[in-house]
Formats: structure tokens, sequence, C-alpha cells
């Protein structure tokens, strides 16, 4: 993938610029450096390493944070449920789903939605 800048010309993506759109677009998907750093054609060490000094976090939170960027859409919607959102989101359980939500978030699910839908 590449960028064009103002004048057309095309520039190189940063790798954690690339680890960010991959995880983007495999956010459901269980986690897995090694699956990262293979669709990158990179080291999986170098990419953590790269990655946390680009970005000053890990690929693992930066995937929990797009998991649960998405969900705080999907609780907008009160027709899915707090299980459903889970799952849309990836997680394989309601309970783990809860857990990661409240340390990115401060909050719960539940709360969360509550929240929003005043």
């Amino acid at each position: 993938m590449q960028k064009l800048d103002k004048h057309g010309q095309a520039q190189k993506q940063s790798l954690a610029g690339r680890a960010v759109a991959y995880l983007e677009d495999h956010y459901t998907d269980k986690f897995s450096l090694d699956a990262v750093a293979g669709a990158l054609y990179v080291n999986k060490n170098y990419l953590a390493r790269v990655f946390h000094k680009e970005t000053g976090m890990t690929l693992l939170e930066c995937h929990n944070r797009l998991r649960c960027a998405k969900a705080r859409e999907l609780l907008a919607d009160r027709s899915c449920s707090i299980s459903v959102v889970a799952f849309k989101t990836g997680f394989a359980s309601a309970s783990h789903f809860s857990r990661i939500f409240k340390i990115y978030e401060g909050c719960t699910p539940s709360q969360y939605r509550k929240k929003v839908l005043k």
C-alpha cells in the first residue's frame, strides 16, 4: 500500500502504519504477532520493537483499542446485545470483552451504553 503526496508522488507508509492498516482489516481475528509480521514480511521481534517505538503502544494494545472503537459504535445500537457486540468485534466471550472494554474505556459495556443512550 502506497499513498500519494500532494504532488502525486508515491510515498512509503511506515511499518507501523502498515501494521495498523492490517489490524484494522483483521480486528475480528484472534491476535497473532506472527500473522501480522508474516503479512508484512518482517521479523516479529523487529515489528514489535519498531511499532512500540513509533506508536508508544504494543500491537496487542492497538488491536484491542481498534476492537473497542468498533464496539463503541455497535453499543450505540440497542438492538445488539452485549454478547453479540462481543462476538462481532472478535472476542471469544462476553466476559473477556467486558474486561478488555473496561480497561480501555474506563467503564463496562453496559455502563457505556447507558451513558451514550441517555
